[in-house]
């Protein structure tokens, strides 16, 4: 993984310091609120309902051992005792006390770490695929020119203050396992009809109250011109996206309102002003950056290991982890294990610091000390000897980790809802503990196959609702919580936005109507082999409607 040299470390040490100050003024009264709010939210902190949030930065998901040791302490020192993994591969930590956030600060910048533009109207964390460097399906490894795009994008001058904030996402295999479709500027990384690789450029995208799918703005972009094309996207969207309201100030509305063939020529003409300038990427710099992200000391022989096999025969419990919670490595005699942080009882990706120092422990006698965290709001240990995986599940087993449950109807995408948003119109994290009470059959949840549900408090879109095979709303009707549904939506290669079912169902009736949905696709599908979302795109809305809108108990609780 990347490692900071003088100068990163000199910028995040000063900022650290520059903060502190800032926090001493605000506490002594020399700065009000609002100039305070603008530098706190630079920094990651906001103000929730209950207490400040600092959001931390894992850029493109990657962790070190040592650094998730360090998040279990400022856990344990600063919070209570644990931390929220969000969507987009960052740490939250809901309790900080606004005086003590310096010293947090302070003890992330001792290993590489950092809160900086983690929030505000900036260049957010860049997202990748969790899996990148081990998928076997991957075209070329994303986190080089992620790590790029953050040297670059960091305390860049002229775009700390766009209209609204803005994200970016890189894949770089054949199926998108980050969302790339659904950001401000999405990256593939593809091969032109000479073999060679470049990048696919869309624009637009985005979720919240104006759910779009992006745009392609261009189809091969070459290598080294990857930040100038960047850079002449932003230039177009600082001068010219909206600042009068911060609901049609994101970078899709102004698409939307020009049409990509005029957004697209005005980015042109800005770019071939711009693309042989400093911002030209050489090949130098791009290996420089890549050879942070070499492969680890495989070992040559793991794949004659029988042991695996064997131990699979044996346990039909670590069987079924091992089928449900590992998937294929590029190296033959290893798998990428995902850590699953949706036990039952617990919510949708939370972590306490036990668990993160456990973790930490594993990823270093496991998988060279290195963890990834998903966008889906679990973690990857990337690199796993077959022959480690029964130890290694054990190890997870102890710290309530290895549920085998990633990709089924309980591996829920959930925002913090009412119980620690400020924005929220409903709760969601006790509609995942309801669903979960009602769907405890692990072998009816495996028997389902893969069903993304993705739940949201609010408009704002933080738990990817409409991107959810079942996506959930909690919407707020004059002082009740209600949940509108969707189905059919995905946020992979095949992205689509679900449908809306119909008028939004009372909160105690969320988990019934899952379950009148569910007897919907079981009595629908072909064969055991057509998934819950493949049923659902061939037979439409209306078989789901009919049957969640016809008992008298759905009416009387639905709002019209």
């Amino acid at each position: 993984m990347y490692q900071y040299d003088q100068y990163d470390q000199k910028a995040v040490d000063e900022r650290v310091a520059q903060y502190r100050e800032q926090t001493r003024r605000f506490l002594a009264g020399e700065l009000t609120d609002e100039e305070f709010r603008h530098l706190r939210l630079r920094n990651g902190l906001y103000i929730q309902t209950h207490a400040p949030m600092l959001r931390v930065a894992i850029p493109y998901g990657t962790l070190s051992s040592k650094q998730l040791r360090m998040l279990a302490h400022i856990a344990r020192e600063y919070d209570k005792g644990y931390g929220h993994i969000s969507t987009r591969q960052n740490i939250q930590y809901n309790w900080p006390e606004l005086e003590r956030v310096p010293d947090i600060l302070a003890d992330l910048a001792s290993v590489q770490m950092h809160a900086i533009q983690t929030s505000g109207n900036c260049i957010r964390n860049t997202t990748t695929d969790h899996l990148a460097g081990v998928a076997v399906d991957e075209i070329e490894d994303p986190r080089p020119y992620c790590e790029i795009v953050r040297q670059w994008s960091t305390f860049h001058p002229e775009f700390n203050w766009l209209p609204r904030k803005f994200k970016i996402a890189f894949s770089g295999a054949e199926n998108d396992r980050a969302a790339v479709k659904f950001h401000d500027i999405g990256v593939y990384i593809v091969r032109n009809e000479k073999g060679e690789t470049g990048f696919k450029i869309l624009v637009g995208g985005g979720l919240g109250r104006m759910p779009i799918i992006g745009v392609t703005i261009r189809d091969f972009l070459e290598k080294k011109h990857l930040l100038s094309y960047l850079e002449a996207i932003l230039r177009i969207y600082n001068l010219e996206g909206r600042r009068d309201n911060i609901h049609r100030a994101r970078i899709k509305v102004l698409v939307k309102s020009l049409g990509i063939d005029k957004f697209r020529e005005k980015v042109e003409k800005e770019w071939d002003r711009i693309k042989d300038s400093s911002l030209l990427l050489d090949q130098k710099e791009i290996d420089r950056v890549s050879a942070f992200f070499t492969s680890p000391d495989y070992d040559k022989h793991a794949f004659e290991d029988t042991r695996f096999v064997d131990q699979l025969n044996d346990n039909s419990a670590f069987n079924r982890w091992a089928k449900q919670n590992t998937v294929i490595h590029k190296k033959p005699g290893y798998r990428a294990v995902y850590v699953s942080l949706k036990a039952p009882g617990i919510p949708p990706g939370d972590i306490t610091d036990l668990q993160m120092e456990a973790v930490a422990d594993l990823a270093e006698k496991y998988s060279y000390g290195e963890i990834r965290t998903t966008h889906d709001q679990n973690l990857v240990l990337p690199d796993v000897r077959q022959a480690d995986l029964y130890t290694l599940w054990q190890g997870l087993q102890d710290q309530a980790l290895a549920t085998a449950n990633i990709g089924t109807l309980n591996d829920m995408i959930c925002c913090p809802g009412l119980d620690f948003c400020s924005l929220a119109n409903a709760s969601s994290i006790s509609i995942a503990k309801q669903i979960n009470e009602k769907f405890d059959d692990m072998d009816y949840l495996h028997d389902l196959g893969p069903i993304k549900v993705k739940m949201s408090g609010c408009m704002n879109a933080c738990g990817h609702h409409h991107v959810g095979h079942i996506g959930i709303l909690g919407v707020d009707k004059k002082g009740t919580e209600f949940y509108q549904f969707t189905l059919g939506g995905t946020a992979e290669t095949d992205s689509q936005l679900g449908e809306r079912l119909g008028p939004a169902i009372a909160k105690d009736e969320v988990a019934n109507t899952i379950e009148d949905i569910l007897d919907v696709y079981l009595n629908e599908r072909q064969s055991e082999d057509e998934t819950f979302l493949e049923t659902c795109h061939r037979i439409g809305i209306e078989p789901f409607k009919e049957r969640v809108y016809s008992s008298s108990e759905a009416l009387i609780h639905a709002s019209h």
